[in-house]
């Protein structure tokens, strides 16, 4: 399985992964992380936060864009150099995200494409903006 070369890749071109958050989702991801913010895991706590109830880590949501980067656009091969992620909302449990990936530029001469990455919920509304920079294989 090879994804796809700076050459077979075009402007435009777009890609995307839906899932749907979980509570497991989200512990895992505590506990592989380390990262055990009652703001995630503590129903208690959390129904008295901002957010009125447990959210899933921001990092958790942003890691989607690597399926697609990984997997489809480019794909298999694909080195992940760079990423920058603006959160705008709150991720809950039983959300469904859609990633969309979508290519911005080609850097042939450097083998390097720069990829805009939007995250939506189950509503359409924005989640995570960014735009990532990968090395698609050769």
């Amino acid at each position: 399985m090879k994804g796809l070369t700076i050459q077979e890749m075009t402007v435009g071109q777009s890609a995307s992964f839906a899932k749907t958050i979980s509570e497991a989702d989200v512990y895992q991801f505590a506990g592989i992380t380390g990262d055990l913010n009652p703001a995630h895991i503590n129903e208690e706590y959390a129904k008295n936060s901002m957010f009125k109830g447990r959210i899933a880590h921001g990092m958790l949501c942003g890691s989607l864009i690597s399926a697609v980067l990984g997997m489809q656009l480019p794909g298999p091969g694909t080195i992940y150099m760079k990423q920058d992620l603006k959160f705008l909302a709150p991720v809950y449990f039983g959300d469904t995200l859609t990633v969309v990936c979508t290519v911005k530029e080609l850097i042939t001469e450097k083998n390097r494409a720069v990829i805009e990455c939007k995250v939506t919920n189950q509503d359409g509304k924005d989640i995570i903006a960014g735009e990532a920079l990968v090395m698609p294989p050769k």
